[in-house]
């Protein structure tokens, strides 16, 4: 009896097949994805049959019946012509620059080369100073924009200078409480954030109202704008002091610092003599003024965002009741009617001989109006984050700004990765509503070749929005696609 059982046991432990042949492989793969079912590979049959159809006829239209050179609008007609790429090119510079004299145009091209160059090292893991990348990124190449793009030569009241360095001063004081934890109880600090509060009041209430006027510096200054200086300055001097008497190492409170000097080269660089012929932006347009509209609003929106919904979740209800008002009143409100509010009603809030740029006005209607969005993506990942993360940095004595700084907040921006780059996709598409104001974006420019008499022809519109649908969807789904790279990068979106 054993001997039999023993001719169906194994003496060896036998390799396991190989899968089926049909079922590996790139035809494998194919059948399991497209044709597991019949229903599925009807479905499949009849989407490719819809797919060929579509691309051969605009293959068709876009190529093979497509005119790509020509002077004028006779190249273009006749039967069966397709799409006009001709226009594209003989307009292709207004599609750029818009009205921009073409003599000053290297500037145009000077920032577009800035802007890769140092968008694609912070824009890739590997690459190393980070630090000093987002500072160039973010703080000098829009003042370096700035100048070029107008020709600086700005003019800075007194009153706008001293808000300038009022701002300093807060950022110095925040940065003096994040990295001292007994900076907050300290009796100089609470004379710091007075004389801050105090220098920011004064600097907006300056213009409004015009004391004794005197020069300094070449600069136009009134008693209370001076006297603010002089309180954020102070506020600076009292932030640094209390540092240095708080900290055991005092090399971090030299960093403080910074603002100071970020401030003072801001106000250099606006008001500077370069050299440079002064553009006005009325003369901007296509995808320079599309770039700048949607670049400024995601770099001003993104911080902003963060502040809101921080403030809405405060345990402070002024913060908290303020930041409420503020989200809703912009998320109720149509874009384009915040546009028109800020080019025709903006004005009337200013005080006299105090005026703004058209493009000014759009690019903080837009940013206010992309902010409060972009809270409430924020507010959702800072919900997400379990209620032990907030608890264990209160165990480890952290101050509000450190447990947000170095815990919460890392952790929340991870989560809503797809979300903030979902608002910031809506807002470089929405940047087309400004042509609605008189701005000629890219579709703007585009829409205004359309009346060309040397361009009109039946299938010149066609072809001009397809360009630009093209040329919006290339910025969007290079957006798309570097979000999913970093959910995966993170392992964010791939857990499973």
């Amino acid at each position: 009896m054993e001997e039999q059982v023993s001719r169906f046991v194994a003496g060896s432990y036998l390799q396991p097949l190989p899968p089926p042949k049909d079922m590996t492989g790139m035809s494998g793969r194919l059948r399991r994805s497209f044709f597991a079912t019949p229903i599925d590979a009807v479905l499949t049959l009849l989407s490719l049959l819809l797919i060929a159809y579509v691309a051969s006829g605009l293959f068709h239209w876009g190529v093979t019946t497509a005119i790509f050179t020509g002077d004028d609008r006779a190249a273009c007609l006749g039967p069966g012509v397709g799409a006009c790429w001709a226009f594209i090119g003989a307009r292709f510079q207004q599609f750029i620059f818009g009205l921009y004299p073409v003599e000053e145009r290297w500037r145009v091209l000077l920032v577009f080369a800035l802007l890769v160059v140092l968008l694609v090292p912070i824009a890739i893991p590997r690459v190393p100073y980070k630090r000093l990348n987002a500072v160039l990124l973010f703080f000098v190449f829009p003042l370096v924009t700035a100048v070029l793009l107008t020709g600086g030569r700005f003019s800075m009241s007194g009153a706008s200078i001293a808000l300038v360095f009022a701002l300093a001063a807060v950022v110095t004081l925040v940065l003096c409480v994040g990295i001292s934890s007994r900076a907050s109880s300290s009796l100089l600090m609470k004379v710091g954030y007075g004389l801050a509060a105090f220098a920011l009041v004064a600097a907006l209430a300056s213009p409004y109202l015009a004391l004794n006027r005197f020069s300094v510096l070449t600069f136009r200054w009134d008693t209370l704008s001076f006297v603010a200086l002089l309180a954020a300055l102070l506020a600076i001097g009292l932030a640094i002091a209390t540092a240095l008497s708080t900290l055991d190492e005092k090399a971090p409170a030299l960093g403080l610092i910074y603002p100071l000097l970020a401030a003072l080269f801001f106000v250099s660089m606006l008001t500077g003599d370069f050299g440079l012929a002064f553009v006005p932006t009325n003369l901007w347009g296509g995808l320079l003024v599309t770039l700048v509209v949607a670049l400024t609003g995601i770099a001003l929106s993104f911080p902003l965002g963060i502040l809101l919904a921080l403030g809405r979740q405060s345990k402070m209800p002024a913060v908290r009741l303020l930041s409420v008002i503020f989200i809703e009143f912009w998320r109720g409100v149509p874009l384009i009617t915040v546009l028109f509010m800020a080019t025709f009603m903006l004005p009337l809030f200013l005080p006299s001989g105090v005026s703004l740029n058209q493009l000014l006005r759009v690019l903080v209607g837009v940013s206010l109006f992309a902010a409060a969005y972009m809270a409430e993506v924020i507010r959702g990942g800072l919900q997400a984050i379990p209620k032990g993360q907030y608890e264990g940095a209160d165990a480890m004595a952290l101050t509000y700004w450190q447990k947000m700084r170095m815990i919460i907040l890392p952790q929340a921006l991870t989560l809503v990765i797809p979300g903030i780059v979902n608002t910031f996709i809506g807002l470089f598409k929405d940047t087309s509503l400004v042509s609605i104001i008189g701005l000629a974006d890219l579709l703007g420019a585009v829409r205004r070749g359309f009346s060309d008499p040397a361009w009109i022809t039946p299938t010149t519109p066609a072809t001009g929005l397809v360009f630009a649908a093209f040329s919006f969807w290339l910025f969007c789904f290079g957006m798309s696609r570097y979000s999913i790279f970093m959910e995966r990068r993170l392992s964010r979106g791939h857990k499973h």
